[in-house]
């Protein structure tokens, strides 16, 4: 079981972040650092499109990529631009607890009927939703914010990336425990 660690001082952030965008955007977040002029983006920020999440950061401090869940994987292309072009050398993923795209299954009625609802004919969305549900189902938020961290860091070995989990009930950002 991942066991997430408060941040709540600059000695709660793991030394491998301290002194990096991951660092500043911990301070930010959670322990309200003022906000400084930031002239370019220093850091990739993937989360979810979730309605409930806010980030605090100083304008220019970021390229934050939002998609359901916080894949990347449709992204990559921006990722790959933030990186190369906007030489950023940090990447946050923030997962955040009751996330909408676990168990997509359950949701299948309410999606289509949403569609249809919107005016979509009954088969396009039923289609629609059978071709994109599986490429963003997420089984548990914890395990895919750990699969996908992984993903990057084979894809970007040069790039400091950093799981992070958003919690909904005090808007924070917490560590995740294996990664020390």
């Amino acid at each position: 079981m991942t066991t997430l660690i408060s941040v709540n001082n600059k000695s709660d952030i793991y030394s491998k972040y301290q002194n990096t965008p991951i660092a500043e955007l911990l301070e930010y977040q959670n322990l309200n650092k003022p906000f400084e002029k930031v002239d370019h983006a220093k850091i990739v920020v993937g989360m979810c499109m979730d309605n409930r999440k806010s980030l605090r950061i100083p304008e220019n401090f970021a390229y934050v990529l939002r998609s359901g869940g916080g894949n990347l994987r449709n992204l990559e292309f921006c990722v790959s631009y933030a990186v190369a072009v906007g030489g950023v050398k940090a990447i946050a993923l923030i997962g955040h607890n009751y996330c909408g795209m676990v168990n997509l299954a359950a949701k299948e009625e309410k999606f289509v009927n949403g569609l249809v609802a919107a005016g979509w004919e009954y088969q396009a969305a039923v289609d629609h939703y059978k071709h994109f549900a599986p490429h963003y189902e997420i089984c548990n938020e914890l395990d895919f914010l750990q699969t996908e961290t992984k993903r990057l860091r084979d894809r970007y070995p040069k790039i400091l990336v950093a799981p992070l989990m958003y919690q909904l009930e005090d808007n924070r950002l917490y560590l995740l425990d294996e990664d020390r």
